[in-house]
């Protein structure tokens, strides 16, 4: 296990800010308003040689259990249980606050390596605030800058032995195992190791309908924070688990509301970080509530995924609730083809991210729309079946002109894409090209999976097509001595 560093302190003391320093990226919301964070987020960081994970944490407050920043600040004491040190960040230029006392007193219990920071430490200013850290009785405070990158070289100096002895204990503590270098065959040499890349999967919807839930649910712990409140999650938060035997990583996004309700600049930034988490995700998993199905803003959501050309699954939450479950469900799925038309034949399922029930339907819905999403068909059965649906239903004749598709092969995957050589394919009228995708998805059983189609004639590769004729250098020569009257 690599070594891992929390970091913890009181509301915007700029830990987010040293998260994303140290990470080598913006990942992590940074905005002037406190409390800003909400979630664990991990990461690999890098300062010089030493390579660790590092735990961005929301900030800590007193304040009451059962309220959020209760228990926000339970998953920031579970950080610390989880990290081999801990840098506490104090606000140079606020000064100490009585809840820095308390919270000092609280780490010096629960974790022996503890390092304390005076951030914002830069000019004059935050003299004052560097000698009050003293107090705090953790030591000699590191004064250092996160957003200007000052003091990053004494926090390298001060984790190095720390993360020396922490690899040394686990390379004396892990077992010896042996390995078999021998080939079945007889023939010289051994095989490596195959390395699976996780799947990317990105969890989203409208506030509130328990995406949250469902990730900790999947992993079997309370790794995000959840409640009764709407939009409690800011942030997408990428977490990897195993999930029965299939490598994954899960990114949790923020609900999405209608544009025109967004108004706050933070939850701006929220919405911009979910959507960047589908664009980089394999399979999207719409989760609806099984209340409120199919609004306007879960349409819009299922349609940017399949515009982003992603894998998609859709999920109902809550099922637990429901009373006529077989009559909801007739429902549901005539709204799905009712609204979704462009997603015909994609996965619905129903889940309970309370009690769990119907997850392992719900991994099978993944695991098999990301092997669609992966298919590839070799070229001589699409042109076999390219003449059948020709043959079927031949393209039309605009002006007279017969339409001729000569051949058709696959051109990319996720998501699968095709092109046919056709004579005019600017004539080929988009109800001809639906008839061709939907043959597609159903003759090669590619349900729901978004499919891409190009249409290009003979002429389009010709470089010299659109060029005109250049006159030859003597003849322009020539012609420039004969007078024009």
């Amino acid at each position: 296990m690599p070594f891992t560093l929390a970091i913890i302190g009181r509301p915007n003391v700029g830990k987010s800010t040293l998260f994303n320093r140290l990470v080598g990226r913006k990942i992590a919301l940074v905005d002037n308003q406190p409390g800003v964070t909400r979630d664990l987020r991990e990461g690999p960081a890098r300062l010089g040689h030493l390579k660790f994970n590092v735990i961005d944490t929301a900030g800590l407050e007193e304040v009451n259990d059962d309220s959020l920043q209760g228990r926000m600040r339970r998953l920031t004491e579970k950080a610390v249980d989880m990290a081999d040190a801990c840098l506490f960040m104090v606000d140079a230029r606020v000064g100490l606050m009585p809840a820095d006392q308390v919270f000092a007193d609280i780490l010096r219990k629960k974790n022996t390596h503890i390092l304390l920071a005076a951030n914002k430490g830069e000019g004059r200013a935050a003299d004052g605030g560097v000698i009050e850290a003293y107090s705090l009785g953790l030591g000699e405070p590191l004064r250092m800058s996160a957003e200007h990158g000052e003091g990053l070289g004494e926090l390298a100096i001060l984790l190095a032995p720390l993360i020396d002895n922490a690899s040394r204990t686990f390379q004396e503590d892990a077992p010896i195992v042996d390995v078999d270098l021998s080939v079945e065959d007889g023939s010289e040499g051994y095989h490596l190791p195959t390395i699976h890349k996780p799947l990317q999967v990105a969890v989203v919807g409208r506030p509130n309908a328990g995406k949250s839930t469902l990730i900790n649910k999947i992993l079997g712990e309370d790794r995000l924070l959840t409640g009764p409140e709407a939009g409690i999650t800011r942030d997408a938060i990428s977490l990897s688990l195993n999930w029965d035997g299939t490598p994954m990583r899960i990114f949790d996004t923020a609900g999405m509301r209608k544009k025109a309700k967004v108004q706050e600049k933070l939850e701006k930034l929220s919405v911009s970080d979910g959507l960047r988490a589908v664009k980089f995700a394999e399979v999207v998993v719409v989760l609806l509530d099984a209340d409120i199905p199919f609004e306007q803003q879960d349409l819009r959501i299922a349609d940017l995924a399949e515009r982003e050309g992603r894998a998609v699954v859709l999920a109902v939450n809550k099922w637990d609730l429901e009373q006529s479950k077989q009559i909801k469900l007739r429902s549901l799925k005539e709204s799905f083809e009712r609204l979704l038309p462009q997603l015909r034949g994609a996965p619905l399922i129903t889940v309970s991210a309370k009690t769990g029930k119907g997850l392992d339907r719900l991994q099978e819905a993944v695991l098999a729309a990301h092997k669609v999403w992966n298919c590839r068909i070799s070229t001589s059965h699409l042109n076999r079946w390219l003449a059948g649906m020709v043959e079927a239903h031949p393209p039309p004749a605009p002006g007279g002109r017969r339409i001729k598709l000569r051949y058709m092969t696959q051109a990319k995957t996720r998501p699968p894409g095709f092109v046919v050589m056709c004579s005019y394919p600017d004539k080929i009228s988009e109800s001809y090209s639906r008839y061709l995708i939907n043959g597609l998805r159903e003759d090669f059983d590619m349900p729901g999976t978004p499919v891409r189609l190009w249409m290009r004639g003979q002429g389009d590769q010709n470089p010299y097509k659109n060029r005109k004729k250049s006159t030859p250098s003597r003849l322009r020569k020539h012609l420039g001595k004969i007078p024009f009257d």
